[in-house]
């Protein structure tokens, strides 16, 4: 169960690809809570999230990288253990830091990702259920149970606008990095029967479906930012995208010279800037909204 091999399988370090959904969701929080902001952050990012990379991991049994893992290990059978085990933790120190809501989230988000793996339903040999139910389970659900737990709220809260809306969001921008995620794992998932998003659109399609949804996304941002927050933070999120765009289009120039360019290591980078240019912007909205940042200038 304590094996390097397991412990390598939850991927800790990917957990900082979905960042930007928990920093959009505290950007937003109209409670500064110190403690409960922690343990928001520490059970999704720490527990949550990689009890379910585990999970997947051990009924995947990837051969070839995957995300986060460049060559992964045998998977054991003490992955499974431990993957239910950090489950298992996260809802009980979600239940006792941040009460039964949270909890009861994280329990559905749980059940969500071992459907999406476990041979009994392995929803993502699907291809449009399996976009759909990790765009709203990793974006929206995410978006709100980080919401609940941060402020203290009932689940009613998330179905007010100004929390519903960003929500969506970043399910959408969610739903234009999925595909992305697959589409230099085509023979790993043909071989186990897995005909992904990716594997339908073909490489060069993936880029084009990614291109379009984020096209939607970016656009949903702005007149999100401009109506709810003001012009000046719709402005800084087009300059915190225009890294991304330029890589995405560096890299899509590569794949249709040579469709062996669609390898693990553009993939890992183009998340890796997303995530840090989109931390970056929620960062900023936070550190204003609460004023911290004009604190901090004094």
């Amino acid at each position: 169960m304590f094996s390097r091999s397991s412990w390598l399988h939850l991927r800790i370090p990917f957990s900082y690809f979905l960042l930007p959904v928990f920093l959009f969701s505290l950007s937003i929080s109209p409670n500064f809570n110190g403690p409960r902001m922690f343990w928001v952050f520490f059970i999704v990012h720490f527990l949550l999230y990689p009890a379910s990379n585990g999970y997947n991991s051990y009924f995947d049994k990837d051969e070839k990288s995957i995300g986060g893992l460049r060559h992964p290990p045998p998977t054991k059978k003490g992955l499974y253990y431990l993957a239910l085990s950090l489950d298992l933790i996260a809802i009980v120190l979600g239940f006792l830091k941040l009460g039964l809501t949270f909890a009861l989230m994280l329990l559905a988000y749980g059940l969500i990702s071992k459907a999406y793996s476990h041979p009994s339903t392995r929803l993502k040999r699907h291809a449009v259920v399996s976009l759909m139910l990790t765009g709203i389970f990793q974006g929206l659900f995410t978006f709100c149970m980080c919401y609940v737990g941060i402020n203290d709220f009932g689940i009613e809260s998330c179905f007010r606008p100004d929390v519903y809306i960003p929500g969506i969001l970043a399910s959408l921008m969610l739903m234009a990095n999925y595909p992305m995620t697959q589409v230099y794992q085509h023979e790993e998932d043909e071989k186990r029967g897995d005909i992904t998003l990716s594997i339908r659109l073909g490489i060069t399609g993936t880029f084009y479906f990614a291109a379009a949804t984020f096209g939607i996304a970016l656009s949903g941002f702005l007149i999100y930012l401009y109506l709810f927050h003001g012009q000046r933070y719709a402005w800084f999120f087009i300059l915190a995208v225009v890294p991304i765009l330029f890589y995405f289009f560096y890299w899509f120039l590569l794949v249709l010279k040579s469709p062996k360019a669609a390898d693990y290591t553009h993939t890992m980078r183009l998340n890796f800037i997303s995530s840090t240019c989109l931390a970056g912007f929620f960062i900023y909205l936070f550190l204003n909204r609460t004023q911290l940042l004009q604190l901090f200038e004094k």
